[in-house]
């Protein structure tokens, strides 16, 4: 059984997460979204929260499960017993940070393979930040996450 952890802050969940989500869940046999509690990025939403919407968001997908973590990641992997670590590619701008964390995770877990998948067209441009922004100023988000996060965003702004 081949198991892929998707590692990231989802900070929220996007649409183009999603897409990758969906897409990996056809290769793999099982998907792990790793949320990782990131206090340094001071996220919006707490690692539960987050880990909640994540939850709500794939639900639909039967091999994809949700946890939350806050050690080093190529701990996470081992403890998961997982084959591959997943990451997304946006913009060549996201190649040489995310080559420099494969090379890293290869060093401190070299059984472990990266991997990387662009997100479809239409979501290339979708970043957490981005819709968090435009969430605070008011803007329509719901072209870029799903119905429940906008809901979660409104609340977390005031908006609801």
């Amino acid at each position: 059984m081949t198991t892929a952890i998707y590692p990231g802050t989802f900070d929220p969940i996007t649409k183009g997460h999603f897409d990758l989500i969906s897409r990996a869940a056809r290769l793999f046999d099982k998907i792990i979204i790793a949320v990782a509690e990131s206090p340094n990025k001071k996220p919006l939403f707490d690692m539960n929260e987050r880990v909640q919407m994540a939850h709500n968001v794939t639900e639909s997908i039967h091999n994809v499960e949700v946890c939350g973590f806050s050690s080093l990641l190529t701990e996470f992997v081992r403890e998961a017993k997982a084959d591959v670590i997943l990451r997304g590619l946006r913009a060549v701008s996201d190649f040489e940070y995310e080559f420099q964390l494969a090379n890293m995770n290869r060093v401190l877990a070299p059984e472990v393979e990266s991997l990387f998948l662009t997100p479809a067209e239409q979501y290339s441009y979708i970043s957490s930040t981005l819709v968090r922004e435009i969430a605070f100023l008011g803007g329509d988000v719901s072209k870029f996450v799903e119905f429940q996060i906008v809901e979660a965003l409104n609340e977390k702004y005031g908006k609801a």
